[in-house]
């Protein structure tokens, strides 16, 4: 039976895959695991209890399509922790493709002994893509589609007073029925992706809570909280629904109280409470937080209480203008973020979620486009409590349409989506997809009226659950009637054109839509490549200096034929904010993308597999590009950044000033070479490059210091420095490879590969894709598709690292070697 059916019909009725009471019984002793997680402190008491159960399971790399197989399987359970992805390193190692299969998990929960009538759920924070979930053998539930929260009833298989085998089949096989498509730019991972909790629940509580804010304004506001509940005994119960508002000091603010019935099944109520006078309205300045507790009571029982936090605000898209936020207009600032971490994949814990948004926020954005699924719930979180906007964007990624059974998904993960996601004030953009019609997954995929009419579909159940917000789609401008908000497809300076033509585009998109926001801008950046005289705003080529009477190239194509230096991408977005900090009736734009991340469909890369366009590596480690956004859209606290510290060796003719720029937020900043100042400028974001701190320097062969001193109203407050080794030779062809080493913390060794001439120098101009190997005690840290743990990569400036665990007391030899040298090596522990 194929898997949508399994779980479709467990959706509809719970029924045992298994009848067979013996068999049930021989395989969960078969699949017992040599330990058992009991839940601390489940109490006797119908009342709400709630266990993270991410600890403890065990994982078998077998695709076997049905339970009662397990016991046949000749593979090895591993011991393992959740959140947990097969993909982890093979999204990125050297091997083409990544593994699209499915996977079994296994946990054993002992149940004590229980005289309430109790209520057992599973709830999961998404597994990817699909999932089955077996309770003691039985079927208990499933989910079609990643990236979401599903709940599995487990109540009708649970054994009391004994272990309960939980196995989940995971599995992120190419399915052109479920979003989004596996032509998208990005890795679909599979796994228990997220949490995974035990909710122990009485028979009659809270479902879910849906807190509406209909009118809003620095007066006054508005509260409205729908109630979901839940009978699970045959009577309909006598109840009462208390509701009640705190402000976000933690002061109550009104209550309501409603008696009701709850009957069998499932019921709603909704619950007006009195105005809010004088409300503090949240804003990414002040991301004030009100909560909601709804405390359902039975007589004689004990109460069901939940809560959830939102905040008071409301926006407007202006036609053909800004952005407002509770009335005053906002520039967005803003970037974009994959749910991806090296070493984690997309397996990542709370903390690197929430490190992830911080330092969105430390670089002065307010805004982020969450591409392009649903992420993480601590990443709603974090946006709500940090106060940075969010797009929250479907997962229909490319593919184009599919049939009834892809619209029958992609309709109820939408619904899910925003249901899920409907109390956080962060959201005021759901997209509704991306790239809709690029490669279609099935015949006339990319039929335009097929298109628009489920583009008009999903508009209408994205207005029907919340018409407070705002849709959107990128890059499907043939369907810009359709929603409140486009993004059309603009990259001058990379894909296509010249970066200097970037006003323009945005003007040319204010006139043609009528609410227009530019999502996606930017490029990739190798770490330590730069040059000193990068392609300028114009598309030219220019000399580095050594050369006399050259004239100027032209480059037609920058992502293809440019350097992918960070020299080039700091100017491109030093050129895009001076226009977009000036440009008053913009309503915002979002870079892409924050975080370097993998992706099957860039092989070619100087970091194989990785796509490079952000400000951070794939550790989170900044990029030059980091401290130009950095500088644009904050004020405290003060910094300045000399451009740049992977910038160490340079070189020229003998007095010719080379530039040296400052990015910082402060008044005034002030240049040193060594001791000899070089001037003091004023910052003005009018000015172009670094906002007019940038100085021609003539540097002198040998060591030099650079040191950057920043001023706020006259006194210095902030300080940077650089040490440059400068030639005023110009190094010849590359002539071989040469291995160094220096320690780092843990015990690791940071293993250097420099390409230098004959003479010995450095061969600034060397860029050519290297590889990194070793043998005997130790090894290499790769297949995190980082500059320091990539054992393919190419080289930065004639210069290449690699981190290595030395085995103490093994000799270890370390080698690197390429197409031009046939290898160098190094010895540890000799």
């Amino acid at each position: 039976m194929q898997l949508k059916k399994r779980i479709s019909r467990v959706l509809k009725i719970k029924t045992s895959l298994l009848t067979n009471r013996a068999t049930i019984v021989l395989m969960v002793m078969l699949l017992m695991p040599l330990f058992m997680a009991l839940p601390q402190d489940i109490r006797d008491e119908d009342r709400r209890q709630i266990f993270n159960i991410n600890q403890g399971w065990s994982y078998l790399e077998d695709h076997l399509p049905r339970v009662e197989d397990l016991p046949r399987s000749t593979k090895h359970w591993e011991k393992i922790n959740l959140p947990h992805t097969w993909n982890r390193t093979d999204a990125v190692d050297q091997v083409p493709g990544y593994r699209r299969s499915a996977s079994w998990y296994r946990k054993s929960l002992f149940i004590p002994a229980s005289s309430s009538n109790l209520r057992y759920f599973l709830e999961f924070e998404g597994v990817n893509i699909t999932s089955e979930v077996y309770v003691n053998g039985f079927l208990a539930g499933g989910h079609i589609g990643g990236y979401l929260g599903f709940s599995v009833d487990m109540t009708p298989f649970v054994k009391h007073g004994e272990s309960n085998t939980i196995l989940v089949r995971a599995d992120n096989s190419y399915d052109p029925d479920v979003i989004p498509s596996q032509k998208s730019d990005f890795h679909i991972y599979g796994g228990i992706t997220r949490d995974v909790r035990l909710n122990v629940l009485p028979v009659c509580r809270i479902d879910r809570l849906l807190i509406k804010t209909p009118s809003v304004s620095k007066k006054s506001a508005e509260t409205i909280v729908d109630v979901a509940l839940s009978n699970d005994t045959p009577l309909a119960a006598a109840a009462e629904v208390e509701v009640f508002l705190k402000d976000p000091g933690g002061k109550e603010i009104a209550r309501k109280k409603v008696p009701l019935s709850i009957l069998k099944g499932t019921s709603h109520t909704s619950i007006s409470l009195p105005a809010v006078r004088n409300p503090r309205l949240w804003s990414p300045s002040d991301p004030a937080l009100y909560t909601v507790n709804v405390t359902l009571r039975r007589p004689g029982q004990v109460p069901d209480v939940i809560s959830d936090r939102f905040g008071y605000r409301w926006f407007e898209f202006k036609e053909h203008g800004p952005f407002s936020l509770n009335g005053e207009r906002l520039l967005l600032r803003g970037t974009h973020r994959h749910e991806d971490f090296a070493g984690y994949a997309n397996a990542m814990p709370d903390s690197l979620h929430r490190n992830d948004m911080k330092m969105i926020k430390e670089m002065g954005a307010n805004f982020v486009r969450l591409a392009h699924y649903p992420q993480d719930p601590e990443v709603y979180k974090a946006c709500d409590e940090l106060g940075i906007l969010v797009w929250d964007e479907l997962p229909w990624c490319r593919g184009g349409i599919g049939g009834d059974l892809w619209k029958a998904n992609t309709r109820r993960l939408l619904e899910e989506q925003m249901l899920q996601n409907y109390n956080h004030p962060s959201i005021i953009i759901q997209s509704l997809g991306n790239e809709l019609y690029w490669l279609p997954d099935v015949a006339g995929g990319d039929n335009m009226d097929s298109l628009r009419a489920m583009i008009r579909e999903l508009n209408s159940i994205a207005k029907k659950i919340d018409p407070s917000r705002v849709t959107a789609t990128r890059k499907f401008t043939e369907g810009a009637d359709l929603v409140d908000l486009v993004s059309p497809s603009m990259w001058p300076g990379w894909y296509s054109g010249v970066y200097k033509t970037f006003e323009k585009g945005i003007n040319d998109a204010r006139k043609a839509y009528k609410r227009f926001f530019h999502a996606e801008y930017g490029g990739d950046s190798h770490v330590g490549r730069h040059t000193e005289n990068p392609i300028d705003g114009d598309g030219m080529a220019i000399s580095e200096g050594w050369e006399e009477n050259i004239k100027p190239q032209k480059v037609r194509n920058i992502a293809q034929l440019g350097d992918w230096s960070e020299s080039y991408i700091v100017n491109l977005f030093d050129w895009y904010l001076r226009i977009s900090e000036q440009a008053d009736w913009l309503t915002g734009n979002a870079q892409w993308a924050f975080k370097d991340f993998p992706t099957p469909l860039r092989p070619g890369n100087a970091i194989p597999y990785i796509n490079q366009k952000g400000l951070v590596d794939r550790a989170g480690k900044p990029k030059d590009a980091y401290y130009v956004f950095k500088s644009y859209w904050t004020t405290t606290p003060e910094f300045c950044y000399i451009e740049s510290h992977t910038w160490t060796e340079r070189s020229g003719p003998a007095d010719l000033g080379r530039e040296v720029k400052v990015f910082s937020n402060c008044d005034e900043v002030e240049l040193f070479l060594a001791d000899a100042s070089q001037g003091k400028r004023a910052r003005d974001i009018k000015a172009y490059p670094a906002s007019g701190l940038s100085w021609k320097v003539k540097f002198a062969a040998g060591p030099n210091k650079l040191r950057a001193l920043g001023y706020s109203k006259g006194s210095p407050v902030t300080a940077d420095s650089v040490e440059i080794l400068y030639s005023t030779r110009k190094n010849s062809e590359a002539d071989h490879f040469e291995l160094s080493s220096q320690p780092l913390p843990g015990g690791l060794l940071l293993v250097k590969a420099t390409a230098v001439d004959r003479t010995g120098q450095r061969c600034l101009d060397y860029n050519e894709r290297i590889y990194f190997t070793s043998d005997g005690g130790g090894a290499l840290l790769v297949d995190e598709g980082t500059p320091t743990r990539s054992s393919v990569i190419e080289m930065a400036n004639g210069s290449a690292q690699i981190e290595f665990k030395p085995e103490r007391g093994s000799r270890g030899v370390i080698e690197v070697r390429n197409q031009d040298f046939k290898g160098a090596y190094l010895i540890v522990n000799e």
